[in-house]
């Protein structure tokens, strides 16, 4: 490629688009004036130097990168051309062949970050067209490198599964969270005391197991093993269900990821 990287990002507006706008410019993958941006109603005031427009044709053809932040249904009535460009979906259940039929190109990734993107600390998976070459990838992985990790993956299947998995993001922690802190307050806690209590439960936890690395089962058989307070609450947890509810509800969320990408 001559010249400069120049990306843009269809739904630059949204908390999606902007987290990965932030950490691109932050990682110094494409220039303030070389990144355009598109919303549908107000322009933010944000990334001042770079290029924003309501048009998103205008937008991708002064890019070489087209990224679609968008929401699946508001996709199915875009009309934006991309010939000879590589477009990058982060779109819950289209599939890379309607992405090349809808948008001319052959050159088509569909990837899955999270809102944790917003603190660089998503997970990415994707999957490319066979006519995405190496100089490609090392774009796609260099843009969701620094938005956290990143996978590239083996099947679109893999990726409507990690789509309730991992694409859900700080979702299921909350939800966690929320629970906790409702059984908190329920018995006596203050509010602010158990949403402190919780809030830094569930990030020191993730930074525990960012900094060790270790299979979670590994820190849960540990805790089991030492047979205490944890040990009694886990058995509890276990017996009531909760193994049975998250895969019910990831199977929930891949049925839905599956149905996102049909225009029916």
């Amino acid at each position: 490629m001559d010249g400069p990287l120049k990306v843009g990002i269809v739904g630059g507006a949204g908390w999606l688009g902007g987290a990965i706008a932030e950490a691109m410019l932050e990682a110094g993958i494409v220039q303030a004036g070389d990144l355009s941006l598109s919303y549908r109603s107000r322009q933010p005031d944000r990334f001042t130097g770079s290029f924003w427009t309501a048009d998103n044709q205008a937008l991708a053809d002064r890019s070489d990168v087209v990224l679609l932040c968008v929401r699946p249904a508001d996709w199915q009535e875009m009309t934006v051309r991309a010939e000879g460009k590589l477009v990058i979906s982060v779109m819950a259940g289209i599939r890379l062949d309607a992405l090349c039929s809808r948008h001319g190109t052959v050159r088509a990734v569909r990837a899955l970050p999270n809102a944790a993107a917003e603190v660089r600390s998503s997970y990415t998976p994707w999957i490319a067209t066979a006519a995405v070459g190496e100089s490609d990838r090392a774009i796609v992985c260099a843009i969701f490198d620094a938005c956290g990790l990143q996978d590239e993956v083996e099947s679109e299947t893999e990726i409507d599964y990690l789509t309730g998995l991992t694409g859900s993001g700080p979702a299921f922690p909350a939800l966690l969270a929320e629970a906790m802190m409702n059984d908190a307050v329920a018995h006596g806690l203050a509010h602010d005391v158990a949403r402190r209590a919780v809030n830094t439960l569930i990030v020191g936890a993730g930074r525990l197991l960012e900094r060790r690395d270790d299979c979670p089962t590994d820190i849960v058989d540990t805790f089991l093993a030492y047979r205490g307070t944890t040990a009694a609450a886990i058995e509890e947890m276990r017996a009531a269900g909760l193994d049975a509810a998250v895969a019910r509800g990831l199977a929930a969320a891949f049925t839905k990821s599956v149905r996102m990408g049909d225009p029916s």
